[in-house]
């Protein structure tokens, strides 16, 4: 019996660990996935799991080896940014793979910020919003100078979408997802390094960059097969969507961030859209692309909580809810605004809020989250058009959580009338990108 050609993925999020095997149509024909409970750091702040995960991960593959059924002709991985590996001599773990919601000292960020020019010049050149660890640059400062008996050891720093690559290669590489990704490392106008890297002597520990179309081989113990060197998972997210459509369009991504994507929007960036968390990320070959950043998972999650609360309901009693266009004329006649947001911040895009919540103006539960819907979208509205402006786009695709709420569509569609809002859905789509890359890739290697 032939045993299946398949092309072997990890997608690694922060929560779950997933492994596919896709087929040659790129149909998901095998998955597994796990968790790693967080592990503290030597402060106590929760980190990932890294050795579990490493180990996890060459077992499965190892066992995917043995699969009589399917015959591995390619590898590729997909991981969520903003983290580095710090490797010794030795190619092991010098330090935690620390969290990037761990608190990095405000002395040493003024500090940092005071050496490059002040906080929003050098935003603007590295196109990253000042998000403290979550710049991933900013990591390296702080072993530096917070924690110099670690950083002693440090021969190279990966981002985590190269570490793993390296894990089944053996080579060091960068690459242009990750260091485009809110790092403050990269400066967009120079197109290389900041020149900050070179000041802190840091570009010794950084890996060659190459291009995400770059194959090379795992181990021989790991079958000698055609291998990507990763990709940041939003980036891969995107390939899909480019893949399928001809036209210029935006990919509204929503989860616990709404992540705006408009890849055919080139135009630099000002102070001002940098404070309204819009930055540009790198494409796999290094070009710019527009994003800006929503935080309204979470801030929904709160709002459903407060309402469920307050109208004594069970949880998931708004999924019941369809669209309704009365209830949304009636909450959009109302000039006042009545939610009082707990995460977003509406006078960041110079909107009006509501200082604490106007329980006793709603009839009822629908009224209450028809107006949350009403004022979360002219929120998602402003987010859009930063990436909208100057381009020519006629279509928002919209995947994740949010593509299947009809209220939050419709509103779209309501403020959008100029354009064709479209759920929609590639499962698994940061893995399926993964898996038409290292497949374009070998394409052209041939």
């Amino acid at each position: 019996m032939a045993k299946l050609p398949v092309t072997a993925i990890f997608d690694i999020g922060r929560t779950n660990k997933k492994f596919f095997l896709f087929n040659e149509q790129l149909k998901e024909v095998h998955q597994s996935y796990e968790r790693f409970e967080p592990i503290p750091d030597e402060d106590g702040f929760p980190a990932e799991a890294l050795q579990a995960m490493s180990e996890w991960m060459l077992t499965t593959f190892l066992d995917a080896l043995k699969l009589e059924e399917f015959e591995i002709k390619a590898l590729n991985f997909s991981t969520h940014g903003a983290s580095f590996v710090h490797v010794d001599e030795l190619g092991d773990p010098a330090t935690p793979l620390y969290d990037y919601l761990k608190p990095c000292p405000e002395e040493l960020l003024d500090r940092f910020y005071q050496e490059n020019g002040g906080k929003m010049n050098f935003c603007r050149s590295t196109s990253s919003p000042p998000l403290a660890m979550l710049n991933s640059g900013l990591q390296l400062y702080f072993l530096k100078y917070a924690k110099p008996e670690k950083f002693k050891n440090i021969k190279h720093s990966f981002h985590l979408p190269q570490y793993v690559s390296f894990l089944f290669t053996g080579e060091k590489t960068s690459d242009f997802t990750s260091l485009g990704c809110h790092t403050g490392l990269w400066d967009f106008e120079k197109k290389d390094y900041h020149p900050w890297v070179d000041r802190e002597g840091f570009r010794c520990l950084l890996p060659p960059i190459k291009s995400g179309k770059t194959v090379i081989r795992t181990k021989p113990e790991l079958g000698n097969i055609p291998c990507g060197i990763g990709i940041h998972d939003s980036s891969a997210a995107l390939l899909p969507y480019l893949k399928q459509e001809s036209e210029p369009f935006v990919l509204l991504s929503t989860g616990t961030w709404a992540i705006a994507i408009n890849p055919f929007n080139k135009s630099p960036l000002t102070k001002k859209e940098l404070k309204r968390d819009c930055l540009q990320f790198l494409s796999v070959l290094g070009e710019p692309i527009k994003i800006s950043r929503l935080f309204i998972g979470e801030e929904h999650k709160f709002q459903i909580e407060a309402m469920y609360a307050h109208f004594h309901l069970e949880r998931g009693t708004y999924k019941k809810l369809t669209f309704d266009d009365a209830i949304c004329q009636k909450v959009r006649a109302k000039s006042e605004k009545r939610i009082a947001f707990h995460y977003l911040k509406p006078g960041d895009f110079d909107l009006e809020s509501a200082e604490k919540t106007d329980w006793a103006s709603f009839e009822n539960f629908e009224e209450a989250y028809y107006t949350f819907m009403n004022e979360l979208t002219d929120l998602q509205l402003s987010s859009l058009n930063l990436v909208l402006e100057g381009s020519s786009v006629k279509q928002i695709f919209i995947d994740g959580g949010f593509n299947a709420n009809p209220i939050f569509l419709e509103m779209l569609r309501k403020k959008l009338p100029e354009l064709e809002i479209i759920p929609s859905d590639f499962p698994n789509g940061s893995a399926l990108g993964a898996a038409m890359l290292i497949n374009e890739a070998i394409k052209l290697n041939e």
